[in-house]
């Protein structure tokens, strides 16, 4: 778990009575809006509404089709639409399944029926099957009538069956009894008690009562079986053993399973009686576990727990009954993650990230590792995090969704090292015009230990060398997570408004391996903040960055090292820390997960070790900010709440420190900018509060 654990008219509401979209106002009384300035040829606000997208990219098993997921955005809902495409391999050739807002598809065994998830009768999604050849070819039938949305859906061996996981409510907690409201009257909803350990979640809210359990419904239609239940969330991934009669899937079954998040373990059910069987006991997380072709075997990911604030996951084989468990990667210093069998059962697929390129590796069971794609993409559109899924045909080809910085994820396969192919091109006439920003490596030596830092240093579509240019330094969050060359709508939007914009992997990135993830290990922030400065540094003695006109901004983790850096240096002109994390005692004890947060990130209860956390917040430095700094934050941010930002803004306001409080409505801690006009209204927001402080006023 990280901190960041991704309406037709939208706009900026500050506090204390200010108008909506008052800081675009403020800021620039006599100037035109962002969007009426850019050029025509260069990415503009309105372009956030336009972006296409491939996710959940499905090869058939025989290679020759592949069916995706197409998130496009939608101008008049304010929100992304789907729709399952397919695409013949050979020709590139596409075809709508016809079916709006669908999603998860999901190939049958033998290829010639297809699930996946849309809505309903009663508006409910359900599990749809769509039969692509024979006699019933182009027809679609909804196979269940949940009550629920199903999640996690895998076909079984002989296509007869379907697993999926659900959500099961139960009776909330109560404490007394409510009186009968007299007929007609219109009393107060009635008090809500809790006693739950895990109450909240970032994109949920508060937590219904009820659990996830694993349940199977005929292929073609009829009554579902739940075979998991009690008072445990089953679930995750469901991979069917060849038998056909048992499902493996990871969840946390121990004594306090609530309060101890990462012990989790292999499990195996009985699809007839629901037995439940426990294969793997270590004290840590294990997770997505997979059946061999043959049954003998079990790959799945995990590690022994030392309570770190990272820790890699390695991929291991056990046989099918849980014995003999052995570490294929154990010297390999990434994480991975998403096995899948090879169709003969002697090498195994899987997912990782290094210096922040995703990639995916075939791994033999001697533990030799090869990478056979790279250059996947996540499905964050607004800022460039690494990321990325894939799926494998019998043949062994890798389908993916591949992206770029000048391409949001299309489709792409490969066959092999160095033979991959992009199969569609989404964004095309999008971009047909357009110049975009160009995105080049910036390697980096921190001043502090000499530590190798990637960073990467986006130009303005126009840019000329010879010219100086304001600098934006854009940080991501997590802190464990990273950056890679991928697209970034903000920071496109950014450089189309004359900024030069560099982001970074400092100490504490993934993707790096163990140890540097761990140099903030129990000390965050620390000399990430002379990372960051030195990659500044770098983009300064590049020679075409004004060094009187830096700003900063970034979210999450981002947030708190933008905090801390304004209350480290005057440096910047100023700043804006999106969902920050402010004063660490109030975050642990008010984060969705609390349970986490302090066990591994500071090793003590705040009341433990009052002073660790008061050295590491960055409410501790703000005596010594001068720098203008604004605070954004998501009304239903559970991650880092928004009190977090408002005491900030608080502190900032009683120091007489320039400041403005940007609250985005209904928006969670991983949906900030999931809205396009919410990515628009924030990054014109921004904008606006730099251009305020601004001294050159254009790029010269």
């Amino acid at each position: 778990m990280t901190i960041r654990l991704h309406r037709a008219a939208f706009a900026l509401a500050l506090t204390l009575g200010v108008a909506p979209c008052a800081l675009a106002h403020a800021a620039a009384p006599a100037a035109t809006t962002p969007e009426a300035v850019a050029p025509a040829h260069t990415l503009t606000p309105r372009d956030a509404f336009a972006l296409s997208q491939a996710k959940d990219v499905q090869i058939s098993p025989d290679g020759k089709r592949i069916a995706y997921t197409r998130s496009s955005e939608d101008i008049m809902t304010d929100n992304a639409r789907s729709e399952i495409w397919l695409v013949d391999v050979a020709s590139g050739q596409q075809t709508p399944l016809g079916v709006p807002g669908s999603s998860r598809a999901r190939w049958s065994p033998d290829g010639t029926r297809l699930a996946y998830v849309a809505k309903g009768p009663g508006d409910k999604p359900q599990i749809w099957v769509r039969w692509l050849s024979g006699a019933g070819s182009g027809n679609s039938a909804a196979i269940t009538a949940l009550p629920e949305g199903p999640s996690d859906i895998a076909w079984s061996p002989d296509g007869k069956q379907i697993g999926f996981s659900m959500f099961v409510p139960e009776e909330g907690s109560s404490l007394g009894s409510s009186l009968a409201a007299p007929e007609g009257a219109k009393w107060a909803d009635p008090i809500k008690v809790i006693t739950t350990i895990n109450y909240r979640e970032d994109g949920e809210g508060y937590v219904r009562p009820g659990f996830n359990h694993i349940f199977v419904v005929p292929a073609d239609g009829g009554a579902p079986r739940q075979l998991t239940n009690g008072q445990y969330d089953d679930g995750g991934a469901l991979s069917w053993m060849p038998d056909g009669r048992h499902i493996v899937f990871s969840t946390n079954h121990g004594k306090d399973w609530e309060r101890d998040p990462l012990n989790s373990d292999v499990f195996s059910v009985d699809t007839t009686t629901g037995g439940l069987t426990q294969l793997t006991t270590r004290h840590g997380p294990d997770q997505e576990p997979v059946a061999s072709p043959d049954g003998k075997h079990i790959a799945y990911v995990g590690f022994d727990d030392k309570e770190l604030g990272y820790q890699n996951s390695v991929l291991s084989v056990m046989n099918a009954d849980g014995s003999e468990v052995r570490a294929l990667t154990a010297g390999f210093d990434r994480d991975l993650g998403s096995p899948r069998w090879a169709a003969d059962g002697r090498s195994i697929y899987a997912l990782y990230t290094d210096h922040g390129v995703t990639k995916v590796a075939r791994v033999t069971l001697d533990g030799k590792i090869t990478t056979v794609a790279e250059g996947l993409a996540g499905s964050e559109l607004d800022r460039p995090y690494s990321g990325g899924g894939f799926s494998v045909s019998k043949e062994g080809v890798v389908a993916f969704p591949w992206g770029d910085p000048t391409h949001p994820a299309d489709v792409g396969v490969s066959t092999g090292p160095g033979e991959q192919k992009r199969l569609t091109t989404l964004n095309a006439s999008l971009f047909a015009g357009k110049t975009l920003a160009k995105v080049q490596h910036l390697p980096t030596t921190s001043s502090a230990g000499g530590l190798p830092i990637d960073a990467w240093m986006v130009t303005p579509p126009d840019f000329n060398p010879a010219k100086k240019y304001p600098l934006v330094l854009e940080i991501h969050g997590g802190p464990f997570a990273s950056y890679g060359p991928v697209w970034s709508t903000q920071d496109q939007l950014y450089a189309a408004a004359g900024y030069i914009v560099v982001y970074a992997n400092p100490r504490g990135s993934t993707s790096y391996g163990e140890s540097f993830a761990n140099q903030i290990h129990h000390n965050y922030p620390s000399q990430d903040f002379d990372d960051l400065m030195s990659v500044v540094d770098a983009a300064i003695a590049k020679g075409s960055v004004n060094p009187n006109n830096l700003f900063v901004t970034g979210g999450s983790g981002g947030g708190v090292l933008t905090a801390w850096i304004v209350g480290k240096t005057d440096r910047f002109k100023a700043a804006v820390t999106q969902k920050p994390v402010i004063n660490w005692t109030s975050e642990v004890l008010t984060v969705d997960g609390y349970t986490f947060m302090a066990k591994y990130w500071f090793g003590k209860m705040p009341w433990e070790d009052q002073e660790q956390y008061w050295r590491r917040s960055p409410l501790s430095l703000v005596g010594n900010v001068k720098t203008p700094t604004a605070v954004m934050v998501g009304e239903e941010d559970h991650r880092t709440p928004p009190s977090e930002a408002e005491q900030y803004y608080a502190a900032l306001q009683l120091r007489s420190i320039p400041t403005a409080l940007i609250r985005v409505p209904g928006a969670s801690h991983g949906g900030l900018a999931e809205r396009p006009s919410q990515l628009v209204g924030e990054t014109n927001a921004i904008l606006a509060w730099f251009k305020k402080y601004r001294t050159d006023g254009e790029a010269k």
